[in-house]
């Protein structure tokens, strides 16, 4: 598996480049797999490990700042580039952030708990902006956040309960599935073949017409990547976990960005959290490769 992990996110672009319309159809199944990753994970750590740290409160702060910040200051330039920047930054950690952050040396338990604050964190603060930015800020705050919610909640909660109830009254059927927490990365793979698809099959639905824009929200995703990671590590590196901390802010749930965006912003804005998904995956892949030759 160590040699051939590095190949997989390059192999994923390919593939998602060459059968994006097939892979797009296959969406639905991400969530299941999203979810087994989760319970495998969640498994393999003992739950009253679960602490909320400054490290992870510096990471959520960031994402609320920034990209309200970032908004403000390009919304009297570019409202398209505004709101790319904005859902692109505020969308929440990548759900299966733990099988490449645990790969690369972080602390289980750390990443797991930013898994949990930063979603219910963006679920609870995204229909704030939404309230005054976008086309529906008509929309009361409880319905946002219900939505929103709705779709982080079932593949969060449902592992994370699932996992509690194993480990408290079935022990050796947990530790069973622990054993195997290494198919997550696997799961991940397969995840992220369908995603990238989904994120190439919208840049090739939307992007006739709208080069300038698609060219502008993908050299401002690159910039923002870069930037995410670069911050994260630095914070974490503070905490005694850089690893936590560059993935953490790094590492975004693009597929629910792009939902966001169609739901309550310019839909091309999307561009930006689905640019967003390649380069993120560029940067892990470079990251896993060089792990390996450390090894």
């Amino acid at each position: 598996m160590q040699r051939f992990r590095s190949f997989v996110l390059p192999i994923a672009i390919v593939v998602g480049l060459l059968f994006h319309h097939y892979l797009a159809m296959a969406k639905p199944v991400v969530p299941f797999l999203i979810f087994s990753i989760l319970f495998l994970n969640f498994s393999s750590v003992e739950v009253r490990t679960l602490r909320v740290r400054p490290l992870h409160w510096w990471l959520l702060a960031f994402q609320v700042f920034i990209s309200l910040g970032g908004y403000l200051l390009l919304h009297p330039f570019n409202e398209l580039l505004a709101q790319g920047v904005l859902i692109g930054i505020i969308s929440p950690v990548a759900a299966s952030v733990v099988v490449i952050a645990c790969m690369l040396g972080a602390d289980r338990s750390t990443i797991t708990t930013y898994t949990l604050v930063g979603n219910f964190g963006v679920a609870l603060l995204a229909p704030v902006y939404f309230s005054f930015i976008g086309i529906n800020v008509a929309m009361p705050f409880w319905d946002s956040f219900l939505l929103i919610l709705s779709k982080i909640a079932p593949t969060l909660i449902l592992p994370l309960v699932l996992s509690i109830l194993l480990q408290l009254f079935a022990p050796k059927v947990n530790g069973f599935v622990a054993r195997y927490k290494g198919l997550s990365f696997y799961l991940w793979s397969l995840a992220l073949m369908i995603t990238l698809g989904q994120t190439i099959d919208f840049i090739f639905l939307h992007g006739a017409g709208h080069i300038p824009e698609i060219i502008g929200l993908s050299v401002a995703s690159m910039l923002a990547c870069a930037v995410q990671f670069a911050v994260g590590r630095a914070i974490g590196r503070h905490y005694g976990d850089t690893v936590s901390g560059g993935q953490g802010l790094g590492q975004r749930n693009t597929a629910l960005a792009i939902w966001m965006s169609s739901m309550y912003l310019q839909p091309l804005a999307a561009t930006f959290p689905a640019m967003y998904s390649i380069w993120q995956n560029l940067y892990n892949s470079y990251q896993l490769w060089r792990k390996d030759r450390e090894k």
